[in-house]
């Protein structure tokens, strides 16, 4: 069994920190000082130290200083909860001393204690995860994880805006991680749950409420206590709903579906949108005052195209993932390396994790190598004109016919419910049944559409 000490001034970190410990089969001790772990040190023998970088009476490379200078003979590992200054600290240290990353996770803690290896691949780049989630190096990156770094000390409510496919669950994660609280993350997709049934996932009922009830059930809220709730494509959830979330946004109580007991929750939201914020304020898919609870501390994720620096990052990561799960050490020829930073990727970071598991699948297993020559393009997902040459504007291309619509007639007493639904299916017979193309020129979402056409069924 070995002996740890952990040196850490937050306690609520060193008893978390302690439970990792013992878990694994450790005997741990905690200080949250330099002195107080000083003391330890000249009474107690330890197999491995884990200090903090930023100690009330000094910094943690005084600690080591010290335990060098009395010939104490102890592994150490460095620990910081600031990401962006980890290379900092490797270069103030020998290669003897190991530093982690806050959240601490188990698996990276064995790896220090036991020495066990976590990358199986031939990659050489350095992968680091920013709250234990999070990879990026370039500029853009930086400044998002400045921003969950200060909107993690504090209770707000976040509403992260960006494309489809840039990572808005990873960043909800990450606020939840870098942030201090007990409780678990819970997610929800607002556009995927019928109008009837958001009541009931959002606040929980009670058993007997409506047909199918036969039990109680605790909302999303409930179930978030103490953590975080992650509310995505809030944007999609129905207008007339939003004024009972903004009811609870406010008072920090639910009421269950077939109930009359306030029930007081706590916890930090977090939604998310791929809609931009013109977009949302032109079509009105929020009330005003719902927008303002929700986006207390709004944060814009940039698309993958705005942070090309990340690009061989995020795919050696990707690679790295395979390996690990198919036992294989493949790599990247240096052209496929530039193919993937030349492509334009309009579906993000979804995108490049899709083409590079489809580039593995197709690899030559002899060679181990990934030799990427182009990149499948996208049917949903083009780039925007702006990005383009004005020449290749102008450019005429062949392309499917245009569909045309023939508009539903309107009746005099024909209810709106009835008008829309005539005409998502005349859209839907003018394009084949193609739903992604029928929600485009809807102006509404996939989900919307599928949400729609099931309410439909479900009142035959």
């Amino acid at each position: 069994m070995k002996t740890v000490l952990l040196v850490d001034d937050d306690s609520e970190f060193n008893e978390l920190g302690a439970r990792i410990f013992e878990y694994i089969g450790c005997e741990v001790y905690t200080a949250e000082s330099i002195a107080e772990a000083k003391e330890w040190l000249a009474n107690t023998r330890f197999d491995h130290v884990f200090l903090d970088f930023m100690l009330p009476d000094g910094s943690g490379i005084h600690l080591i200083d010290f335990i060098r200078a009395q010939v104490i003979n102890v592994n150490i590992t460095l620990i910081t909860g600031h990401p962006s200054v980890k290379t900092a600290i490797a270069s103030l240290c020998d290669d003897q001393i190991d530093y982690l990353t806050k959240p601490i996770q188990a698996d990276d803690v064995k790896r220090v204690l036991f020495k066990e290896p976590t990358v199986t691949s031939k990659s050489t780049t350095k992968i680091e995860r920013h709250f234990g989630c999070l990879i990026g190096k370039s500029k853009a990156a930086q400044h998002l994880i400045t921003m969950i770094e200060r909107v993690a000390k504090t209770n707000a409510n976040v509403l992260l805006i960006g494309e489809s496919g840039v990572g808005k669950e990873v960043v909800a994660k990450a606020i939840h991680n870098a942030s201090k609280c007990q409780g678990e993350q819970v997610s929800v997709n607002c556009g995927a749950i019928t109008k009837d049934l958001i009541g009931s996932e959002l606040f929980g009922h009670e058993k007997g409420a409506f047909t199918g009830a036969v039990a109680q059930k605790q909302g999303v809220f409930e179930q978030a206590e103490n953590g975080t709730l992650f509310l995505d494509e809030v944007t999609e959830m129905p207008i007339d709903m939003q004024p009972n979330l903004l009811r609870v946004l406010e008072t920090q109580h639910v009421t269950r579906v077939g109930g009359n007991k306030q029930i007081p929750v706590n916890c930090r939201v977090v939604s998310a949108t791929n809609r931009t914020m013109s977009e949302i304020a032109e079509k009105k898919v929020l009330r005003e005052d719902i927008y303002f609870r929700l986006a207390v501390f709004p944060i814009e994720i940039p698309p993958l195209r705005e942070r090309k620096e990340d690009i061989e990052l995020l795919s050696e990561y990707f690679l790295d993932d395979l390996n690990r799960e198919y036992k294989t050490q493949y790599q990247f020829s240096p052209t496929s390396k530039q193919v993937l930073f030349d492509h334009h990727w309009p579906g993000n970071i979804r995108e490049l994790k899709h083409s590079i598991h489809r580039a593995f699948i197709m690899a030559d297993p002899n060679s181990q190598t990934i030799d990427i020559e182009q990149i499948e393009p996208s049917p949903f997902a083009q780039p925007p004109a702006s990005s383009q040459p004005a020449v290749a504007q102008q450019a005429v291309t062949p392309s499917a016919p245009a569909a045309t619509l023939d508009a539903p007639e309107v009746d005099v007493g024909k209810t709106i419910e009835a008008v829309e639904k005539e005409l998502i299916y005349k859209t839907l017979e003018s394009v084949s049944g193609n739903k992604t193309l029928a929600a485009k020129l809807l102006g509404i979402s996939t989900k919307t559409l599928y949400n729609r056409l099931n309410a439909y069924e479900e009142s035959l």
